[in-house]
């Protein structure tokens, strides 16, 4: 076990290269179990889900190698995803349950073999996240579907056909499933309340780029013209927008200056408008985004919304950054029921926090106190490392295996702008 130390007090400037974005690669990751061919993925962050992903992909049948770089402006990365064929239609308990993105495989599995047998996802305990979206969507295409012993059990011996899916709420993961299964579906397929998210349109592209028929991507309604066969490809992985979320979080906390290299601010402004009704100062450069500090932090109300409204993947973050603002803030999360859990460890360093349903009200404090903290999930994480780089003395930030999950080298991203952040063995 490890823990992650660090000392507050450091004022952070310089320069943050942005990873590629996990949310973004896992499903572009999927895309190679729809064809025959290669898939080679660019700027892949190095991350335990990644790893995970790998290992299912290479049970179904895919070699997973690492190229060298064939493009001059290819950054991070690169592997080389390959399934000449699917050797096992069956994603196991002991893998899926680490990871609720195994559920991806599914769709491609059913659209290229008419077939698939996938345990029932595990993942972190940040709310209740059924899979009845995927599945039902799935049914729409003509899929029959069983649940066994913990197990789904999906079937279109004739393929899949082209029919209209309307999800009842936004769903970025049963979306991204329907839309690789629909690729290899006879006929057409209308996406309706689709999830508009950046990652989604990655993905489009992505599959566009294989010889898929998509069009609508970035908006509610999607439509798929299923193709008989799908080539490989070679494709860059977007930037993570929630990384740079992060990272701009943590300047405007430190009082500080951080250029963050690859941020793309079209993905990410919802996270920039409120970073300036904090009072912080959001340059856009030609390849990045610079945040500094405008004198102190000011309180401000956030609602987590799907895209283009404020993410939940940021909201733990900015509660960290609303415990030391002027005046009182509301974040209410309007997407996962038990996304708060991360409230009790950041009053463990003295912020002031009262929550009410769906709701939390932040006092802002004139300083933080430094403590030993557990993270809960993976952005809840984040934003005790963030809460940490203020603290007065030495805060350390224990399981560190959710933060791994999502920021890939978090500790020398921090150490190169300043911090006094070192891993350490438990």
């Amino acid at each position: 076990m490890e823990k992650l130390v660090i000392t507050g007090g450091k004022r952070l400037s310089g320069t943050i290269r942005i990873s590629g974005a996990k949310n973004a690669a896992l499903p572009l990751m999927c895309t190679a179990l729809l064809t025959d061919k290669p898939v080679t993925l660019h700027n892949l962050p190095r991350l335990a889900d990644i790893t995970t992903l790998s290992d299912l992909l290479n049970h179904i049948g895919t070699t997973v190698t690492i190229v060298g770089r064939r493009k001059s402006n290819v950054v991070g990365r690169s592997l080389t995803f390959d399934t000449p064929e699917i050797h096992d239609t069956d994603a196991p308990y002991d893998i899926v349950r680490k990871m609720r993105a195994s559920i991806l495989v599914l769709g491609p599995l059913v659209a290229r073999e008419g077939e698939a047998v996938v345990s029932l996802p595990g993942g972190c305990a940040i709310g209740n996240r059924p899979i009845d979206l995927h599945l039902k969507a799935l049914e729409a295409l003509g899929a029959k579907i069983e649940i066994q012993e913990g197990y789904v059990k999906a079937t279109a011996p004739g393929g899949l056909k082209g029919g209209n899916v309307r999800f009842p709420f936004v769903s970025v993961g049963a979306t991204e499933n329907i839309l690789m299964a629909a690729t290899l579906a006879h006929g057409t397929t209308t996406i309706e309340n689709a999830a508009r998210e950046p990652e989604i349109a990655d993905l489009a592209a992505c599959l566009n780029s294989m010889g898929a028929k998509i069009t609508g991507a970035g908006t509610e309604t999607l439509t798929v013209e299923g193709v008989e066969k799908l080539h490989g490809t070679e494709y860059t992985v977007m930037p993570d927008r929630v990384e740079a979320g992060s990272y701009a979080v943590a300047a405007l906390m430190t009082r500080g200056d951080v250029f963050l290299e690859n941020a793309n601010p079209d993905h990410m402004q919802a996270v920039l408008d409120t970073l300036q009704e904090a009072g912080g100062i959001v340059e856009i450069e030609e390849n990045g985004i610079r945040v500094k500090a405008n004198g102190h932090v000011k309180g401000f109300n956030i609602v987590t919304q799907p895209f283009p409204g404020f993410p939940t993947d940021m909201q733990a973050q900015f509660m960290a950054l609303a415990a030391i603002a002027d005046g009182a803030s509301v974040i209410t999360e309007a997407i996962f029921e038990n996304r708060f859990m991360h409230v009790p460890e950041l009053t463990r360093l003295g912020a002031d926090i009262t929550v009410t349903g769906s709701s939390a009200t932040v006092r802002g404090v004139k300083s933080l106190r430094a403590a030993p903290v557990m993270a809960t999930d993976l952005r809840a994480s984040m934003s005790l490392a963030l809460a940490g780089l203020v603290a007065e003395g030495e805060t350390s930030v224990n399981r560190l295996y959710h933060l791994d999950r999502g920021y890939e080298h978090l500790e020398e991203k921090f150490r190169q702008v300043g911090a006094a952040v070192e891993r350490v063995a438990t």
